[in-house]
């Protein structure tokens, strides 16, 4: 990251300029087939997706590093100037397949090699070893990384929360992201808290989001706390809580037209 990106706390990547003004919407796509996908990135370019996400845990040829990089192709060319998160989401972390540790380091090496994503979400918890090897590729490639983690169960409190981030940003993330499970309105005011905190503090964008119906307002409030990405949903949501794109669209433009 420059010093310039450092400063400004945005992350650019093609037109985007993530961390600045409106919170951006990423839709993620989840289509098992390469013909499913394209269909996906036709339709969330045609919405007015800011951002896609290809999670490829729902891609049924994932094993597969021919198919996976032949849906890269397609899918950057259905998207044409949207950029495109590649994120391999583990089952451990609420996903949709096992992978081995050497499985993640091909895929995610398959997906710098074809120079079609712009950025990749690496797991905090995975093993350190590929995640600071894949970190350093993806930096040498010009891809940028979003360090993630997430808690479908709960919300762990407020130091843990804060310590997840900072360890983010401490191995290298352009961007740190979090989502957790409230059992509370409390526990979505704590997330709330920490955002705010983080967003402050740390040299790196922020995306937080506290999921399901308690949580909603977590993924509309991003201008307000300082969480750079809400998720939106074109068709199926990925997890819990997601907003459909033109709905999300109408709230963060109210918000941000309230003087």
């Amino acid at each position: 990251m420059s010093h310039q990106e450092i400063h400004n706390k945005t992350v650019e990547v093609r037109a985007l300029r993530i961390g600045e003004g409106i919170p951006k919407i990423c839709v993620p796509m989840t289509g098992k087939t390469v013909r499913d996908l394209c269909n996906e990135a036709e339709l969330l370019r045609k919405a007015g997706a800011d951002l896609a996400e290809w999670r490829v845990d729902w891609f049924t040829q994932w094993r597969s590093e021919d198919s996976v990089d032949e849906a890269l192709h397609l899918i950057r060319s259905s998207l044409k100037e949207i950029p495109l998160l590649v994120t391999f989401r583990t089952h451990l972390e609420g996903g949709n397949s096992e992978i081995t540790t050497e499985e993640y380091g091909n895929l995610y090496r398959t997906v710098l090699n074809s120079g079609q994503a712009d950025l990749i979400d690496l797991e905090l918890f995975f093993d350190d070893t590929v995640v600071s090897e894949l970190i350093t590729e993806a930096k040498a490639a010009g891809v940028k990384i979003v360090c993630s983690n997430h808690d479908f169960t709960k919300t762990p409190d407020e130091g843990e929360l804060r310590s997840r981030l900072k360890k983010m940003e401490q191995l290298g993330a352009d961007i740190a992201k979090i989502a957790v499970m409230p059992r509370s309105a409390g526990d979505v005011a704590v997330l709330l808290k920490v955002t705010a905190e983080s967003a402050e503090e740390l040299n790196c964008p922020v995306i937080t989001m506290s999921m399901g119906r308690t949580g909603v307002i977590s993924r509309m409030a991003g201008q307000i706390f300082g969480s750079c990405v809400t998720f939106g949903t074109v068709g199926n949501a990925s997890a819990p809580g997601q907003i459909p794109l033109e709905q999300l669209k109408e709230v963060l433009s109210l918000i941000d037209s309230v003087q």
